[in-house]
Formats: structure tokens, C-alpha cells, sequence
């Protein structure tokens, strides 16, 4: 177990400290070949009077017979609002201030079925509440606070090397949730999550790799659970949220450099998107990302990172533990 903690700025959440507590272990003292687990637990505060607190790892079995992936966090987010669609992401004059206050949980539990492939259900949990709302007309009537309880099953193919530095392997991953009118549910809604990451060696100390992402989304879906990118994973360097719709894409290419001891940097590029049906996905609304980050190790496959991501009209900067992706 280890604590790291210090400064960060990002044009999401302005100055702010960050601490986790990361740790990695085995289920048995026995198996030495299987993959650790890792848990981390989360904190952040900042001047925007952004906090949030979590926990998040994944649970590997004895012979890797079983898993358990989960997150669970609550955060209050004063952050901005363009609106659903392209179109209104793209407009500056649309920009709203509100306070995102979210409960998030998700636990995903896998069953080994063969040689890297494991299928299992999952459950997620929402609570979302816009408040203390600068302008509410872009919001169109959808109601302000939401909650959310879905289940579904997910498989995933997964021959990383490890999880949390992958440096070769393949992790290819479909997920099904569906959130059944109900009780806790006012509306029905459902979503599917695809995503295809490759990792390759390439020459002394190097690592490429690549990441695929489609999330799509069917139903009368809550304005806080569109699929959307931006933030510390996915094109990094965009406002987290600030394109939102039905659907989501994005495609990341990294390549991720050993340099000395315990230092190291990547760069990368990519494009992503959002659109309401597939068949309106369009060329001229693909959206650039590139970015440069340094990495510090440590603990053996666990980094520290600090990424500066660029996007169309603006720039992040990002603090956080182990790789985007």
C-alpha cells in the first residue's frame, strides 16, 4: 500500500490537491502467475469547490476463476453545461454554470469461461442533481434530478499483462445495461458500451497503444447518463461533458516512452464524436485531440501521471494514477 498526494490544475477543476492511497495484492500467497489485484482509494478538492472521494480496483480470484471490477464514488462538480448534440457543444455562447452533484457505483462480477475471456453480470447505480443553475433552457425540460438503477452483462476478452500499465495484450469488451421503468426508474433506457484496446512493445522501453471506444445509448435517456468523453480517460483536454448526445466514439493512439529509472513521458493523438444515430455520424464533426504527459512509477506497474491534452478551442491539464487507458 502507498499514498501519493500533491497539486494539480485542469481547466475543468482549476487548482486542486489530489491524494490516493494505491494498493496491490494477491488472493493467494500460493499463485504467483495469476495477475494482483489492485484497490485505490481517491480524494480531490479543489478552488473551483469541486470534492469528490471514491474508491475503485479490481478483485482478482485464486486462479483467476473469478473477478470483480467496481468504482464507486460521489462527487459535487461545479462545472458548465452547452447542451445535448453537436452543435451545441460547438457553440461558445451556449456555455451555462450549474453544480453536477453525482453518487456513481458500479460492480461488474466475471466468470473465467477460457483463456482470457470472462463473462458476468453487472449492476449500476445513479444519482444525479443539477443544482444552483445558471440557465435552465438548454436543459429542455429534462428533469433536473435522476435516479438510475440498471443491470445487464458484459464479456470481456483480456490478455493484458497486468492492468493498470499494460505494456502488451489485447482487452476487448462489450457491455449491455439495461434500466427498466420501475420503482427507482421513471423512464426506460438502456445502453451498449464497446471498446478494443491493443498494446505492443515496440523498441527498448517503449509501449504503443491504441484504444477503440463506442458507447450508444436507446430510450428516453436522463441528460446525466448521455454518453459524453472529455475529463482525465477520454480525449483528454476537453471539458468533461461539454459534448454529450446518444452516441459517443473515440479513438486514441499512445505511445508511451521509458526514459530513466522511474521517469517516463507518452504523447498521443486521436479523434472522438457524438451524435444522436449512427447513421448521423459525420466526417466534419469529428473532433481532434493530441496531448503530452510524464509519468513517475511509483510502484511497480502503478504511475503517477500529469497529461496536457488539446482539443478544438481548448486545453486541459490532468493529475491523476495509472494509465488513461
Amino acid at each position: 500500500m502507498s499514498i501519493i498526494g500533491g497539486p494539480h490544475y485542469s481547466s475543468d477543476t482549476k487548482l486542486g490537491l489530489g491524494l490516493v492511497a494505491a494498493g496491490i495484492y494477491r488472493t493467494s500467497k500460493s499463485d504467483t502467475l495469476t495477475t494482483p489485484s489492485n484497490v485505490s482509494l481517491y480524494g480531490d478538492v479543489s478552488t473551483s469547490g469541486f470534492y469528490l472521494i471514491g474508491l475503485r480496483g479490481n478483485h482478482i480470484f485464486p486462479r483467476d476463476k473469478y473477478r470483480i471490477d467496481y468504482n464507486y464514488y460521489f462527487y459535487s462538480f461545479p462545472t458548465k453545461y452547452w447542451g445535448i448534440g453537436y452543435h451545441n457543444g460547438n457553440n461558445d455562447a451556449n456555455e451555462t454554470d450549474y453544480e453536477d452533484f453525482r453518487i456513481q457505483m458500479r460492480t461488474d462480477f466475471y466468470f473465467h469461461i477460457a483463456e482470457g475471456l470472462y463473462i458476468g453480470p453487472g449492476v449500476a447505480f445513479d444519482w444525479i442533481k443539477a443544482r444552483k443553475i445558471a440557465d435552465k433552457r438548454l436543459w429542455d425540460g429534462y428533469p433536473l434530478k435522476t435516479t438510475d438503477f440498471g443491470i445487464g452483462v458484459q464479456a470481456r476478452w483480456d490478455t493484458r499483462d497486468n492492468l493498470t500499465a499494460p505494456e502488451k495484450g489485447w482487452l476487448i469488451g462489450i457491455e449491455q445495461k439495461f434500466f427498466p421503468k420501475n420503482i427507482i426508474n421513471s423512464r426506460y433506457f438502456s445502453y451498449t458500451d464497446f471498446q478494443l484496446n491493443y498494446y505492443t512493445k515496440a523498441w527498448k522501453g517503449s509501449v504503443i497503444a491504441g484504444r477503440y471506444h463506442l458507447k450508444y445509448s436507446y430510450g428516453d435517456v436522463p441528460w446525466g447518463m448521455l454518453p459524453t468523453f472529455g475529463g482525465s480517460s477520454t480525449m483528454r483536454g476537453y471539458y468533461e461533458g461539454r459534448y454529450r448526445d446518444k452516441g459517443e466514439m473515440d479513438l486514441t493512439l499512445e505511445l508511451r516512452q521509458h526514459v530513466w529509472r522511474r521517469n517516463g513521458f507518452v504523447v498521443w493523438a486521436g479523434v472522438g464524436s457524438v451524435f444522436p444515430k449512427l447513421s448521423k455520424m459525420r466526417l466534419n464533426q469529428l473532433l481532434p485531440n493530441c496531448g503530452i504527459g510524464y509519468r513517475w512509477e511509483f510502484k511497480k506497474h502503478t504511475n503517477v501521471r500529469l497529461d496536457f491534452g488539446i482539443g478544438k478551442g481548448e486545453t486541459g491539464f490532468i493529475f491523476n494514477i495509472d494509465e488513461a487507458f
